[in-house]
């Protein structure tokens, strides 16, 4: 087998290995890596996709699982949950005090750490490179995809305010930069810049 075959397999096998090394739990952790994975889901995502089934997608998992995650979190008083203003149905998710105090020891800070010591550069080209593999192959396994308002191709801006065209809805600031269940990942000149009249 020659070198150009093998790395796909290695670099494959480095981000598994990677992502379960930084989850990783110890006898001092307080929660399961599901659960850690939750309340950063909950920390991390927008307004409308702080819910059971966005969670769900995310994880790739069942809403019952989801759901059970969600419940075991909550009875801890980590997360608290509301009514969502759009739709009066659903639930949001957000963290409690004690929550963000959990968060502030999450054991993925010390990936955070490793990666904070590369340069700039190499970190926005990492970032591009991961975001285009998870888009990639939520597209081959016909799954949803997550990434930032910022990055999506329903995103843009007008003199007042940033733009979503696929929730046809003005972003608040804080939104920007956080996970939303309804992205899509921008080829050049695929981008919606300040299209206010519609959906890409």
């Amino acid at each position: 087998m020659t070198h150009e075959t093998q790395t796909p397999d290695r670099i494959a096998q480095l981000l598994v290995h990677l992502g379960r090394a930084a989850r990783s739990e110890d006898a001092r952790s307080e929660l399961t890596a599901a659960q850690w994975t939750c309340l950063r889901f909950f920390d991390r995502a927008n307004g409308s996709t702080r819910t059971p089934s966005g969670f769900a997608s995310f994880q790739a998992t069942t809403r019952g699982t989801a759901s059970q995650i969600i419940k075991s979190l909550e009875s801890r008083g980590l997360i608290a949950r509301t009514r969502s203003e759009r739709d009066r149905r659903s639930v949001l998710f957000d963290l409690t005090e004690a929550g963000r105090a959990m968060l502030a020891q999450d054991p993925l800070a010390d990936l955070i750490g490793v990666i904070g010591g590369l340069d700039a550069a190499e970190r926005e080209r990492f970032l591009q490179t991961l975001s285009r593999l998870a888009s990639s192959l939520a597209l081959r396994r016909e799954m949803p995809a997550f990434g930032t308002c910022r990055d999506c191709c329903h995103f843009g801006t007008t003199d007042e305010a940033a733009y979503c065209a696929c929730m046809a809805a003005d972003l608040a600031a804080e939104d920007i930069d956080k996970l939303c269940a309804s992205f899509r990942g921008c080829t050049p000149g695929t981008r919606t810049e300040g299209d206010r009249n519609g959906a890409a």
